[in-house]
């Protein structure tokens, strides 16, 4: 019964429910204290990363319904399915990058770049999503990064330091996400925290929020 009670707790598809609402011709995001929740009337690109990603796509891109533009979620190899309303399912390795990873992730950052003054980049994360959002920083290659998760990891690096590195080998963690969104609407995450303490910049190692 605990452990059934556990899973129920952080179903994904449950709590993106309970953050994200429908109301008339807006999706309106929740949970948040003081002022009225924001809200979106338009298009919504639904993208993101991590092992609980697909359901939680399934989710959004359900209560988004007619205006859901598609988007592109990546998840660990052997956990792809279908996702409705167009929005891709590609995966990668986890917890060392691969290049199917580096691919999907150049996919994705094009496709948020792309997105209109019309459109919300709404984005879902959850534990694995910094080794399947993989985009080498300047200078750097896939094997470097590779190398280096590979070490940290050897030396028993807590999610915290790792995450703090990789924010600074990459050019999609640390806010680089965010970035590339700037000319759409508006940016919306939905974080499944994995990391105790739950601090944004370092779930996923932040792709959407400030190093």
């Amino acid at each position: 019964a605990c452990y059934a009670a556990a899973l129920a707790a952080v179903e994904p598809a449950g709590l993106v429910a309970g953050a994200l609402e429908r109301v008339g011709g807006h999706l309106v995001l929740g949970g948040r204290e003081g002022g009225s929740p924001p809200s979106h009337a338009g298009p919504v690109l639904v993208v993101g990363a991590g092992k609980a990603a697909l359901p939680m796509a399934r989710a959004v891109a359900t209560l988004a319904g007619k205006d859901c533009h598609g988007g592109l979620i990546i998840v660990p190899h052997g956990g792809a399915g279908p996702c409705p309303l167009g929005v891709e399912v590609a995966s990668g390795a986890h917890p060392v990058p691969d290049t199917a990873g580096e691919a999907a992730t150049a996919r994705l950052l094009a496709r948020v770049a792309a997105a209109d003054p019309t459109t919300l980049v709404l984005t879902v994360l959850s534990g694995g999503a910094s080794a399947l959002l993989v985009a080498p920083a300047d200078g750097l290659t896939l094997a470097d990064k590779q190398a280096v998760t590979e070490a940290l990891n050897a030396a028993g690096a807590d999610i915290v330091a790792l995450n703090t590195v990789r924010k600074h080998c990459s050019r999609v963690k640390g806010g680089g996400l965010a970035r590339a969104a700037v000319g759409a609407a508006g940016l919306w995450t939905l974080l499944l925290s994995d990391v105790v303490g739950d601090d944004p910049s370092t779930i996923a190692s932040g792709p959407t929020v400030a190093d």
